[in-house]
């Protein structure tokens, strides 16, 4: 992602990976602090947003998986379908 973001802004790149990165890191003490995915209606998939960007995660009993990093104006469910999970 950081390559992508990179063509246009390096600076807005680095930056975005900090806060993204941050946003990961606390999720080790908040795991629940996001809200619910609602595509997936499931309390063991959750999401917070990072600029505008929607980091998906995924709470086990023993750890936090984040699944992926997609733009907010992506269509998720098709997405999630082409990866057939």
């Amino acid at each position: 992602m950081k390559n992508y973001i990179g063509k246009d802004s390096p600076h807005y790149a680095a930056a975005f990976i900090r806060e993204a990165r941050d946003a990961a890191r606390s999720l080790a003490y908040l795991a629940k602090r996001g809200r619910i995915v609602p595509e997936f209606n499931n309390p063991g998939f959750r999401e917070l947003f990072v600029r505008s960007y929607r980091m998906i995660y995924q709470v086990t009993k023993e750890s936090v998986y984040i699944i992926g990093c997609i733009h907010g104006a992506r269509d998720l469910w098709t997405l999630w379908e082409r990866e057939e999970r």
